[in-house]
């Protein structure tokens, strides 16, 4: 059977695609990039925020077209949104022939064979991922194979106000360092060598697993022995779970690269607190100075939520001065998304939708101003960058160097006199920049 897949949402979600697309493949059926020959559509959803959910159902309705339009028998959802709306969906799109809970994509080869069939099938329990099974180191690889996420945690304990993760895919789960280093001996074997570490909280990895001794800081330390495996790379760590072990150890080990991404979400107490976040201030402005202190070239990436209910323009402002104090490396910024059943969509003093997007716009308008300033001081350094892709018109290749996490970051646009290849890592000597991308030549020795 040929099947097309669309994988929507975060790299999280794409680690789960991976894992499907395995367990399809090794069932003989073949992945197809073209839906008009494809016999099952499978979109891998998602549902953090509206935006995403609406996404998800407008792709939805986009590739039931193909049920009349083309060959295809079965269109099945899985992730998020399935989680989440199972009820909504089995009343409300007919065009659906399937779901696939969260905690279910293992069973997705057998409920493509039941749905192209002709069967209706809501595969939705409240199982857990499967964390610790073998299954997750076979990942048909959707991104370049130089570099992949690994997925080191499943669900949250957090509780943000605004958030619907919990409620999606449960309590906080840590996967056994055993799988990981298996999972991340199988991706280098594949020619993998940078490794990116996911979850939606990174720096609590272990915490629920017994024994202390297993922690984020021993996992690097674990996974920079693997062969292969040149870089290692921290996103979603919560800043009140940034031990200074983990900071000694990021300092330490020469494979985990200079940089950090720690979603901070606002810097106003009385706003941090209706998030229901457990920093402050205070302590946001003391977990960067420490990074810096024992990393003084670490680049570190932040995301704020602007128009969070009762947010006033005070509050605001005081967002934008720690900014400014602080010169992240990297930041993004969402509008406030008004999310059912959060505690945080019930909250009085809902912010307009033009004042959330006034106050992104002058948040991102800030940190381009700095973003274009700290990439001009780096003009004249040398750097080390990882090869994606040449650009044949332009003559340039086009790398990444630690400060540019995949998809997220900016890119480094540089020549070459050598011919190289994806994945290939060498030093490139910076000679421009804008505002968020630099340029350079690769250096030779």
């Amino acid at each position: 059977m040929q099947v097309h897949f669309i994988s929507l949402g975060c790299d999280k979600n794409l680690v789960d695609g991976e894992v499907m697309l395995a367990l399809l493949e090794r069932g003989g059926h073949t992945i197809t990039s073209d839906p008009l020959q494809a016999d099952a559509v499978i979109i891998n959803t998602c549902s953090f925020i509206q935006d995403a959910t609406q996404e998800a159902i407008d792709t939805a309705l986009e590739m039931s077209a193909y049920k009349t339009e083309g060959r295809c028998k079965a269109l099945i959802l899985t992730g998020c949104m399935a989680q989440r709306y199972r009820d909504e969906i089995l009343g409300q799109m007919p065009e659906v022939d399937a779901i696939v809970g969260t905690g279910d994509f293992d069973a997705i080869e057998d409920v493509l064979a039941r749905a192209y069939s002709g069967e209706r099938v809501f595969h939705v329990t409240d199982k857990r991922s499967l964390t610790d099974s073998n299954i997750l180191t076979q990942r048909v690889a959707s991104t370049t194979r130089h570099y992949a996420y690994i997925k080191i945690a499943e669900g949250c304990d957090n509780r943000c106000t605004y958030c619907t993760i919990p409620s999606i895919r449960g309590s906080y789960v840590s996967r056994t360092m055993e799988s990981l280093i298996k999972e991340a001996s199988v991706l280098a074997s594949s020619g993998v060598r940078e490794l990116v570490l996911v979850a939606q909280d990174t720096a609590s990895y272990g915490k629920d697993i017994s024994g202390g001794d297993v922690t984020l800081a021993a996992l690097l330390r674990k996974l920079s022995y693997i062969d292969g495996i040149e870089r290692l790379r921290i996103l979603y760590a919560y800043p009140e779970n940034i031990t200074d072990a983990l900071i000694a150890e990021m300092a330490s080990n020469p494979t985990t690269l200079n940089y950090i991404d720690i979603p901070m979400q606002h810097a106003d107490d009385e706003v941090l607190r209706r998030m229901g976040r457990k920093s402050s201030r205070a302590a946001l402005k003391k977990i960067v100075s420490d990074l810096r202190r024992a990393i003084p070239d670490i680049c570190i990436r932040t995301t704020f939520i602007t128009g969070f209910p009762g947010e006033t323009q005070e509050q605001f402002e005081n967002l934008m001065s720690f900014v400014s104090e602080m010169s992240f490396d990297k930041l993004g910024v969402f509008e406030y998304s008004q999310e059912e059943g959060t505690p945080a969509a019930a909250m009085p003093g809902q912010v307009p939708a033009r004042v959330k997007a006034q106050r992104k716009d002058q948040l991102m308008s800030l940190q381009q101003d700095i973003s274009r300033r700290k990439l001009a001081s780096r003009v004249g350094q040398s750097l080390e960058a990882i090869v994606e892709s040449f650009s044949p018109e332009e003559g340039f290749y086009i790398g990444r160097t630690y400060l540019d996490a995949p998809s997220v970051d900016g890119v480094i646009l540089f020549k070459s006199p050598r011919k190289l290849r994806s994945g290939d890592i060498i030093r490139v000597r910076i000679t421009g920049s804008s505002e968020y991308d630099l340029e350079g030549t690769a250096e030779y020795s």
